[in-house]
């Protein structure tokens, strides 16, 4: 056995809330499951371009609540408005939480406290069962999450003010891992937007797993912006499954801005006539930095839409893999899919790996893909700077307009200036060589 599953295996073990809410059948179905399949294969179709041979040979203890310096957390998190939800290596912090400007009919628990206080069916989402091997680091979260936050918006609850999730790695903990479960659960007619912060106070070789479900009712809005910006030595996996009931509306923005390996799953089901889908993201790939998105869109119904718009990266030693994948199912006529994936190589030791797929069953649809890969235009380079500009500048420039179109999807301007802050100080820091 790996020291990766051995480490998970006694990590169980330890785990407090195992037999909370009648989950520990489940859980310990979930980590047979992990230690009979084993990591990935070398040939797995979903890994091939993300080995996990470095990461297999390390052991990670649960993580704690550790010593954190209070006056970095605090100055982190000035920034962040209200109401927020803070996690701290992994565990509810309810001193620097405050949800109490939320409006009536919408319940923002810790999944700690589902589990101590709430009803066993509030667990559910816990029960999940999972393929295997592939989906490795979703069954580890099914055997061993405790920790997590749990949303839910009361039909025709319409939320004016963003709730910001913050995950913070206080950098105090070495070789440490947090599993944590989160629901967001919109009912009919309801409207949320949802910001998530993942930020490190200082370096962090610690393990992140989450995985995120999102059901999204029936003419309910779910805008969901998320800004992963781990320590570099950080190990990241994100797994979000959102199903969309008939004219649901689901907005997401993704900023993979930081850990030295990071892999996010986006898995979206259109299951209701009329749901819509529009999610656009960067991937920043800088110094070794490996960044992985998979994207699985599945559309189900009759006159869904995707529209997927994604921006990709990479300087220096970094790897940058985008994985777009869009499938039609028979009987979903009337559906329109667009992915568009461009990429930007700043560095001749960088690499960028795109595989766009679409799947088609059905007849009436419109879909398009496209993926490219290529450096900063030279026409625009020179024309920049034929009006005075240094090169350096113009580079800068131009790759910032580069990847600021995505942040278009976002109609807050607030929301969407803060945003952007956040993504040109980290490419501020990216020379093209």
């Amino acid at each position: 056995m790996s020291a990766l599953l051995d480490s998970f295996a006694q990590a169980f073990d330890a785990l407090a809330q195992r037999e909370a809410a009648g989950l520990g059948d489940s859980r310990r179905a979930a980590l047979e499951t992990l230690l009979r399949d084993g990591l990935p294969p070398p040939r797995s179709e979903a890994w091939k371009y993300t080995p996990l041979r470095a990461l297999e040979r390390r052991g990670f203890a649960p993580a704690d609540a550790g010593s954190v310096d209070a006056v970095a957390l605090d100055a982190r998190l000035s920034s962040i408005p209200m109401p927020r939800m803070v996690f701290v290596d992994g565990r509810f912090d309810a001193a620097r939480s405050d949800v109490s400007d939320l409006p009536q009919g919408v319940e923002a628990l810790s999944l700690s406290r589902v589990l101590r206080e709430g009803e066993p069916r509030d667990a559910n989402v816990l029960q999940r069962r999972y393929a295997g091997a592939d989906e490795l680091f979703a069954v580890a979260n099914a055997a061993l999450a405790e920790e997590g936050a749990f949303i839910r918006v009361d039909a025709s609850v319409v939320v004016d003010v963003s709730l910001h999730l913050v995950f913070v790695a206080s950098g105090t903990q070495a070789d440490t891992a947090a599993h944590l479960r989160h629901l967001i659960d919109l009912r009919n007619d309801a409207a949320l937007t949802v910001v998530e912060h993942h930020v490190a106070l200082g370096e962090d070789r610690g393990l992140r797993n989450h995985v995120l479900h999102a059901h999204v009712g029936q003419r309910a809005r779910l805008v969901h912006a998320r800004v992963q910006d781990d320590a570099d030595s950080a190990s990241a996996f994100v797994r979000t499954d959102v199903v969309l009931a008939r004219d649901a509306d689901y907005r997401r923005l993704d900023l993979e801005l930081g850990a030295g390996l990071s892999r996010h799953e986006l898995n979206v089901r259109l299951e209701g006539e009329g749901a819509k889908l529009a999610a656009n993201g960067v991937l920043l790939a800088d110094g070794k930095r490996h960044v992985d998105t998979r994207l699985g869109i599945e559309h189900i119904a009759r006159d869904t839409s995707c529209d997927l718009l994604w921006r990709g990266l990479a300087a220096g030693r970094g790897r940058a893999v985008f994985h777009g994948g869009i499938t039609i199912r028979e009987g979903a006529d009337g559906t329109d899919a667009n992915l568009s994936n461009k990429n930007l190589l700043l560095s001749a030791n960088a690499e960028i790996d795109t595989q766009p797929v679409l799947v088609i069953h059905a007849d009436e649809v419109q879909a398009a893909h496209g993926a490219t890969v290529g450096q900063i235009d030279p026409t625009a380079l020179f024309y920049l700077r034929s009006r005075g500009l240094p090169e350096p500048q113009a580079r800068a420039l131009l790759t910032a307009a580069f990847c600021r179109e995505v942040l278009a999807i976002i109609d807050d301007v607030a929301l969407r200036d803060a945003l952007t802050t956040i993504l040109d100080a980290h490419l501020s820091r990216v020379a093209p060589e």
